[in-house]
């Protein structure tokens, strides 16, 4: 290695500073929804307009858009006895679309599998039973590591209701580098799960 005598100093790794705002909230509260909550001021709500590039199965299903920090938190919600569209494989291996009924169940175990999907990235999937002050029963899902999402929840009340939501970011997943906004935006996410109410 050539240099011209002088001491070779490393650089420390760094990360730019993120101006992060004072927490605010405003109502989500669109006539037909069947819930309510609080979200960020600086965030917006939007129809979700495709499922992996298929049609949501219902009109429920929103995207809490937080563009200061390329991030969203996906909604899905689904009436259980309500009917659904499947996917079943059949003996070609094609897959063909089926209708049923939404059960808590398979909502609950569909849940799970889309949230360990990440543990191939993930250090750690801790999960945690909570009650909010409205009496909504859930469980909030916190993925370690460099996931595609750092946090997961769903909340129902079992015999009609269910949602689920994931926050994602349009960047590269980088636990270091995302961490100071994740850990705001969680307490966003934190706030809306509080705020929910059934319809």
């Amino acid at each position: 290695m050539l240099s011209c005598n002088s001491v070779y100093t490393p650089k420390k790794k760094g990360y730019f500073k993120i101006d992060l705002p004072q927490h605010s909230y405003q109502k989500f509260d669109r006539p037909g929804y069947p819930y309510t909550f609080e979200y960020p001021a600086y965030a917006n709500v939007v129809q979700d307009s495709t499922y992996f590039e298929e049609q949501p199965e219902n009109p429920y299903w929103i995207n809490v858009d937080v563009p200061r920090f390329n991030a969203k938190v996906y909604i899905s919600y689904n009436e259980i006895g309500g009917k659904a569209r499947y996917k079943v494989r059949t003996k070609d291996g094609k897959y063909v679309d089926s209708v049923g009924v939404n059960k808590f169940v398979d909502l609950m175990e569909g849940s799970y599998k889309l949230t360990f999907k990440h543990s191939l990235k993930a250090t750690s999937i801790d999960d945690s039973v909570f009650v909010t002050p409205n009496g909504v029963n859930g469980i909030w899902f916190k993925i370690g590591g460099n996931a595609a999402t750092a946090s997961q929840f769903l909340v129902s009340d079992s015999v009609k209701h269910f949602l689920r939501g994931a926050l994602y970011f349009d960047a590269p997943p980088n636990e270091d580098s995302l961490s100071v906004v994740n850990q705001f935006l969680q307490e966003d996410v934190r706030h809306l799960i509080n705020t929910l109410k059934w319809r």
